[in-house]
């Protein structure tokens, strides 16, 4: 996992980004291009490259050194982006995937075995950080834990993203950090629910094979930008937006939601395995 960066003042906070943008802008005009030539020649959509320039949009490192070489900025653009994803307390390849998270109206996600980030206790975090302990320093540790809950925050503000959850029933049975631990977890899921903070429903073993056996993804949607997806393996993840596989993400969390519990039968279960793992 990447490590908080000190490094340029730029890449403090939300500032960062924007101004990335804006030198962007400045250096495509200096060349005299259009975003839509630019964008053809670093092989994305001009309205992509407005996206990044106004900070709907960030770019990732290989998009930043090609419009570097374009530009001919001698790697400006991907120094600035490196540092951007470095100052992130996420590990680099979800650093892109966590900003989004603040921006998007709506978030569907599908979990296979381990509670999603936005839904963690501060407790299942360390608990799932404990196994590598012995490589994480112990101001990483906290550095880690508290960017966890900064992202489960987001569900409590007034411009709160809506959150859809699938969880598959193995999530409520992997006792992470123990039995009490996973007991706190679960109800504090349960509570989200009964707030009506979030949306969940439990995909149950019974359901067998499924659209979604290839792992953890979701679905963002924004109100003035195109949808994304993002999938996440183990220390990888990948963002993507090409839209024909963005909706082939949509169509599969659409059936693996079509083949889990209703909502209510999921709290029931939900509640009925916090109650298993209980003292």
């Amino acid at each position: 996992m990447s490590k908080p960066n000190k490094g340029l003042s730029f890449a403090q906070g939300k500032v960062g980004w924007p101004f990335f943008g804006s030198e962007l802008k400045r250096q495509r005009e200096a060349v005299a291009l259009t975003q839509q030539q630019l964008g053809e020649r670093v092989y994305v959509s001009g309205t992509y490259i407005g996206q990044i320039e106004a900070a709907i949009r960030k770019p990732q490192l290989d998009l930043a050194q090609r419009i570097d070489s374009e530009l001919g900025t001698d790697g400006l653009l991907a120094r600035m982006c490196k540092e951007l994803i470095d100052s992130s307390p996420h590990p680099a390849y979800f650093a892109d995937a966590a900003a989004l998270e603040s921006e998007a109206l709506t978030i569907s996600e599908y979990a296979p075995t381990l509670v999603p980030g936005l839904l963690q206790t501060e407790e299942y975090v360390r608990a799932l950080m404990a196994p590598a302990a012995a490589l994480i320093l112990d101001h990483d540790m906290d550095t880690w834990a508290r960017a966890r809950a900064a992202r489960a925050a987001l569900l409590d503000g007034p411009t709160r993203p809506v959150l859809w959850v699938v969880l598959h029933e193995a999530v409520l049975r992997i006792p992470v950090g123990g039995p009490e631990v996973m007991a706190r977890e679960l109800e504090h899921i349960a509570e989200l629910v009964r707030r009506g903070r979030i949306l969940v429903q439990v995909l149950p073993f019974a359901a067998g094979a499924h659209a979604a056996s290839s792992g953890m993804f979701a679905v963002m949607t924004f109100d003035d930008a195109p949808p994304v997806a993002y999938s996440e393996g183990q220390h990888s993840g990948q963002l993507l937006d090409i839209p024909p596989l963005v909706a082939k993400y949509q169509r599969s969390y659409d059936l693996i939601r079509a083949a889990a519990l209703s909502p209510e039968a999921s709290l029931a279960l939900i509640e009925s395995a916090a109650e298993d793992f209980a003292p």
